[in-house]
């Protein structure tokens, strides 16, 4: 069986169970026009057949081409869609704010974004579907309790360049297999362009440290560019935070 039929019909499988096991029958996502939540999307279409609701979630930055994008799969997969614009609750908070940087607007709209999605998820009593990959949750290129905020997240095992080859299987659009990721925080932002390599690239060294163990110097001597491994490093360690639960303070020593 094809490796990726398998990770298809299991992960189909765990969506059900998941929801199933939370008490709710119906899944809301939110669908951007990228691969990732592409790939969600017709997993949890396959999973839940009309009980999945997308929504489209354009702020003022966003590009058209995303919701064309996020149009063009929902069409070709038949999966119904809601597009609810954030931009004038993001354009609203920041109208006095000149100052704001593009990160802080890109965050704040990541966290409207999710904010929307779990409104809708109380109207239609129905779970919010991640769509983080493990490259990215590694990376910490997410917002916390923006995107990276769900309740159930299917592919966070699987690295980007996996992603790409999962999403061809599945027969996702071609307009976005080959557009650059994106998180459309800001125009013409990408992934790549952040990080100053590709996720092949990245990826390799991603696997090399999480699967099979190897530390900075081993990831040197295996040939790795020093910067890329130090980049890889770095923001796996800064980043931790957005990977736990926020942190409790034990008061078992003093109670």
């Amino acid at each position: 069986m094809n490796t990726y039929q398998s990770i298809e019909k299991f992960l189909i499988q765990f969506l059900q169970d998941e929801v199933q096991k939370a008490g709710f029958s119906k899944v809301v996502l939110g669908i951007s026009g990228g691969v990732d939540s592409a790939v969600v999307a017709i997993l949890a279409h396959k999973a839940f057949n009309d009980n999945l609701l997308g929504i489209m979630l354009p702020a003022s930055t966003s590009s058209r081409a995303s919701l064309e994008h996020a149009s063009e799969l929902c069409e070709k997969f038949g999966i119904k869609v809601e597009k609810i614009p954030v931009g004038p609750l993001v354009d609203t908070y920041f109208h006095d704010k000149k100052d704001a940087s593009k990160l802080r607007i890109g965050n704040f709209s990541a966290r409207m974004r999710m904010a929307v999605l779990y409104d809708i998820s109380a109207r239609e009593n129905a779970l919010v579907l991640g769509t983080g990959n493990k490259s990215e949750i590694l990376l910490g290129y997410g917002t916390i309790f923006g995107d990276l905020a769900c309740a159930i997240n299917p592919i966070g095992e699987l690295y980007k360049t996996e992603i790409f080859e999962f999403a061809r299987y599945l027969g996702v659009p071609d307009s976005i297999l080959t557009k650059a990721p994106s998180a459309d925080l800001w125009e013409d932002q990408s992934d790549e362009g952040e990080f100053g390599f590709s996720y092949a690239q990245i990826d390799k060294v991603l696997y090399a440290h999480i699967e099979e163990g190897k530390d900075k110097e081993a990831l040197l001597a295996s040939g790795y560019e020093k910067e890329l491994v130090e980049m890889a490093l770095e923001r796996i360690a800064s980043n931790l935070f957005k990977r736990k639960l926020p942190t409790i303070a034990d008061l078992s020593a003093v109670k």
